[in-house]
């Protein structure tokens, strides 16, 4: 820890260089579990560097993702509880880059806050790191800034950055998709980190018991279940791409089914959707309930219980799904493509 580095004038104005100093020193042995051979530097440098192992890869290409976890943070300040969302940041970029194909090599986090206060910083920072080592990415670097007049004293922003890589020919396109081809759901593990304006609306959550057990939820409070962390599908994915050449992969966020599976589809196919194949998670029907909220909003906003998914060919679809189901990934047929203007129908 750097001793020499210190300003009484800085300090009085609203920050602790050593503060931060500290915070690294606590957030160390948590980045540790994320080395991996590529890594060529250390945490605390200007940059991190990191070296392309190519073997096996005849024209590479770099993609990148970014995204922060947004408002989902009001409930880690609510519960005081900030060793998951780390899981969150990490999930939102490398379940993007993967819908590309791109196997996550490196990630970056960037953490402002009001105060700086070393052992939440480090908490936030360890599940960082649990996401890294569940995509199997390294984190080379962050940003840890401290705000006082901007943000309050307990509560932060948490956003993040990753560098995945993919052979030029692999990478997963819709050009040879067709009617008839399959889609497959990837189930989620709850809201994820998106709609969470709408759920901090339905729950009242800065109004109300977050931590009272609900028997909708199995007996688990709201705030817990809300909390739970954004399941990364980096391995069963990549594990399904050494057997499996995907149509389309859809990391489903924002906008739920209607905006993001359309996305993987080209003009002239539609996905037709049955309604009474997904299996909605009941936290949705409860949100559902309190909000009333239509059906049609809460398939436009949310998951619905589906974190991704992915088109296959008819003939690959249930090799798919066994692929998918070793890796402890509980895959089923939601739909098909077909021969529609319209991009998507849930019926």
């Amino acid at each position: 820890m750097n001793t020499n580095s210190k300003s009484d004038a800085y300090a009085a104005a609203g920050v602790d260089i050593t503060a931060g100093y500290k915070a690294v020193e606590l957030m160390k042995q948590h980045i540790a579990k994320t080395m991996t051979a590529g890594v060529c530097s250390d945490i605390g440098g200007f940059g991190g560097a990191f070296e392309l192992d190519l073997e096996g890869i005849q024209r590479p290409v770099l993609v990148s993702g970014t995204d922060g976890v947004g408002t989902k943070l009001k409930l880690a300040f609510l519960m005081d509880r900030h060793d998951s969302v780390g899981i969150d940041c990490v999930a939102m970029c490398v379940n993007d880059i993967i819908c590309c194909g791109a196997k996550p090599l490196f990630f970056l986090d960037y953490i402002a806050c009001g105060k700086n206060k070393p052992e939440r910083i480090a908490d936030i920072v360890k599940g960082v790191c649990e996401g890294c080592v569940q995509s199997e990415a390294a984190l080379i670097g962050g940003e840890t800034a401290e705000m006082p007049g901007f943000y309050p004293e307990d509560e932060y922003d948490l956003a993040g950055y990753c560098t995945g890589i993919v052979d030029k020919e692999k990478i997963i396109d819709n050009r040879t998709m067709a009617a008839g081809d399959v889609i497959l759901a990837l189930p989620s593990s709850g809201v994820h980190s998106n709609g969470f304006s709408l759920v901090r609306k339905v729950f009242d959550v800065e109004h109300s018991d977050i931590t009272a057990p609900v028997p909708e939820l199995g007996g688990k409070s709201i705030g817990e279940t809300l909390l739970t962390p954004t399941k990364i599908y980096v391995k069963p994915v990549l594990a399904l791409l050494k057997e499996i050449q995907p149509k389309g992969i859809s990391h489903i966020t924002g906008g739920g089914f209607y905006e993001n599976i359309p996305r993987s589809i080209p003009d002239g196919l539609g996905a037709k959707i049955e309604k009474s194949a997904v299996r909605v998670l009941p936290i949705f029907d409860l949100i559902a309930a309190r909000g009333q909220i239509s059906e049609r909003d809460m398939f436009n906003t949310f998951n619905m219980g589906v974190g991704m998914s992915v088109i296959v060919a008819k003939e690959d679809a249930d090799r798919a799904l066994a692929i998918l189901q070793a890796k402890e990934t509980d895959a089923y047929v939601i739909g098909e493509i077909v021969q529609s203007e319209e991009k998507i129908s849930i019926d």
